[in-house]
């Protein structure tokens, strides 16, 4: 079978028959071997036996959200290829064959684009389309190597095979942009075709709650991009502290009518502490990550692991601490130059505060470096081939032992 058409459904009496009738429709029409697949949510109000009656194939996912009823149905899909979308009559099924074509192509992933295709009045509320979905979409092209200019459409094209192998793991709304996202880093083929909206012919409110699925797939795409949630940050914060505590090092610095002096100095050592220990858990989220296979292995981070090594993570984080021992020495030296009395805090924080600020930073060093080594150490993972053979091996043994009593 070529095609399977996935509709997820949760109470969707009122449209349900009318989507499974065009999808068939469009498949007959343009003689596509293919099936509607419904895979239901636990809806209430009769849905699955409508779709029945229409000529869908339906399936029962218990475990609730809309990435997992669509999972369910992917898993339970007969086509080679599958496309999704919503049973609410908001997308044209009788318009797949633009998804089918590119997929034939060789195309992996087939996004529709609403914004290229057109959305009808009322099909899609302002809130989603000038602020919600331009937004969000713009920070997925920003965080990842994409170039899909509507990332929640949910009109989609994809190879079964291809899908089922990213594993992919999200149950709720944002789903949608866990299929983008890990199919752009599993560098498959993807692409993108105008498709339209139309207002759904539902006389009930939607699924989607706008800012609480809005958040999840904006946290969605800020857990998946270590670089963007904990490196860019971490080392932007470290540079300007940086900066501004080298030149408080040596005096206060006056802007204007403005004057900084050591409480900024010390501020200026927590960012500097801070976004280092940012720029450390972004490196320790990659590589766990990457080990779990919720990302794919990153070259850069491998090398680094190789770079890094335990040695010299100690090497670094000692000569750090004995920068920082030696400020403190010197802080010592200032006060005992003061008979061991009143010290004014202009001057002697000048010399304490680098120095607590590079003892800080070496033992965040020597626990990353050991940190890093063990995450980098590489499990051995069975797979089924070898444990078919290793038991193949054990029968044969068993068989062999057996003939040699005889």
């Amino acid at each position: 079978m070529e095609l399977t058409v996935v509709m997820p459904c949760l109470n969707e009496a009122e449209t349900v028959e009318v989507c499974v009738r065009k999808a068939l429709a469009c498949m007959e029409e343009h003689g596509i071997e293919g099936e509607v697949l419904i895979a239901d949510n636990g809806s209430t109000d009769g849905s699955q036996q409508l779709a029945r009656d229409a000529g869908a194939r339906v399936v029962h996912v218990d475990e609730k959200g809309y990435g997992n009823a669509l999972m369910g149905g992917i898993r339970a899909a007969r086509g080679k290829y599958v496309i999704m979308g919503d049973a609410d009559d908001s997308y044209d099924f009788t318009a797949l064959l633009p998804f089918v074509e590119q997929l034939r192509d060789g195309a992996d992933l087939v996004m529709g684009n609403r914004f290229k295709g057109g959305i009808a009045p009322g099909a899609m509320p302002p809130l989603h389309r000038y602020l919600g979905n331009p937004v969000l979409s713009f920070v997925g092209r920003l965080f990842f190597p994409s170039a899909i200019g509507d990332f929640h459409c949910g009109l989609r094209g994809f190879r079964r095979e291809s899908i089922l192998r990213l594993q992919l793991q999200t149950g709720g709304m944002e789903f949608a942009s866990e299929m983008v996202v890990r199919s752009t880093l599993s560098g498959l083929d993807v692409r993108e075709v105008p498709t339209t909206l139309s207002p759904d012919g539902r006389s009930r409110p939607p699924h989607l709650r706008s800012w609480r699925d809005g958040w999840r797939h904006l946290r969605f795409l800020l857990l998946y991009s270590p670089k963007w949630l904990f490196f860019y940050p971490g080392l932007l914060m470290m540079v300007i502290g940086a900066i501004v505590g080298t030149a408080l090092t040596f005096g206060p610095v006056k802007i204007g009518e403005l004057a900084f002096d050591v409480d900024t100095l010390v501020g200026a050592s927590a960012m500097v502490v801070i976004g280092f220990q940012a720029a450390l858990f972004a490196v320790f989220t990659k590589v766990y990550a990457a080990e779990e296979g919720f990302l794919p292995e990153s070259p850069r981070i491998r090398k680094l692991i190789d770079i890094i090594t335990l040695e010299k993570g100690l090497v670094v984080g000692g000569l750090l601490a004995l920068a920082g021992l030696v400020g403190l020495v010197m802080s010592l030296v200032h006060w005992q130059v003061r008979s061991f009395g009143e010290l004014n805090p202009r001057e002697s924080l000048r010399i304490v505060v680098p120095s607590a600020t590079a003892l800080i930073m070496s033992f965040q060093t020597i626990f990353a470096a050991l940190f890093i080594s063990i995450l980098g150490i590489r499990r051995t993972r069975e797979s089924s081939l070898d444990a078919a053979a290793k038991v193949a091996e054990e029968a044969a043994a068993a068989v062999s032992l057996e003939n040699s009593k005889k």
